[in-house]
């Protein structure tokens, strides 16, 4: 089996993250993965990027950890693959499947609503998933889960988020939906108490591989040995 981050941050293009592109790399090279997805966390959300900068410039900046992190796993031997984590009022969206290009040709995409960025998503190839749905915090609009219509998948299993409750009404949404599951560890530094992720049973050459494992329900959820691995491993 091939282990897969789903979700990940590295600094500083993540204000919220501590260790660099190259540090998280080697640190999930040594923990025996085979890839991982950058997820930083997109301009409109907790990023370090300033916003005086021009549109070019701030791409530029949250395309960065990913592009550090794919230069380092060429000399580990780990593949990095391009995504972002989309907020909107503090609902997050991981994003795989986008390009750089696309991101830089569409100048305001960061003010998108849920429907909107949705529809940009599907209509540039992309796949999207609501990140930890019922976390709560100050900074949360809706801690609640989006218009299931408007999702390719749902995070139901989040190692960063201590609410083990949260984690059980993901799941519970994601299969009165049937939608697919994914699990991530939401990493923002190398020394992360519990890693999660998926395990896919073939090698992925592109992230369009790890989006159809997902939606095809072949990429197996990595819980930590501290949770109650039970009700994930159960077919939605």
């Amino acid at each position: 089996m091939y282990l897969y981050e789903t979700h990940m941050h590295t600094s500083p293009v993540s204000a919220c993250a501590v260790s660099s592109p190259a540090e998280q790399a080697r640190a999930y090279k040594a923990m025996g993965y085979a890839g991982i997805i950058v997820t930083d966390h997109f301009i409109n959300g907790n990023s370090g990027c300033p916003r005086k900068l021009s549109w070019d410039k701030r791409i530029g900046f949250f395309a960065s950890g990913y592009e550090s992190a794919k230069k380092e796993g060429a000399l580990c031997g780990l593949d990095v693959f391009f995504g972002c984590e989309y907020n909107i009022g503090g609902t997050e969206f991981l994003t795989y499947g986008l390009s750089i290009e696309t991101l830089l040709a569409n100048p305001g995409m960061d003010a998108l609503t849920v429907k909107q960025y949705s529809e940009f998503v599907r209509a540039n190839g992309g796949y999207l998933a609501q990140a930890h749905p019922y976390r709560t915090g100050w900074w949360i609009e809706n801690p609640f889960p989006a218009d299931p219509a408007l999702m390719d998948g749902v995070e139901v299993y989040n190692a960063g988020n201590l609410d083990k409750a949260a984690n059980l009404k993901a799941l519970e949404f994601a299969r009165l939906h049937n939608l697919p599951v994914q699990a991530g560890t939401d990493s923002h530094h190398t020394d992360s108490p519990f890693f999660s992720g998926i395990m896919l049973p073939k090698k992925a050459g592109s992230i369009f591989d790890i989006i159809e494992a997902i939606k095809t329900g072949q990429a197996e959820l990595i819980i930590p040995n501290h949770a109650d691995a039970a009700p994930f491993k159960r077919r939605v």
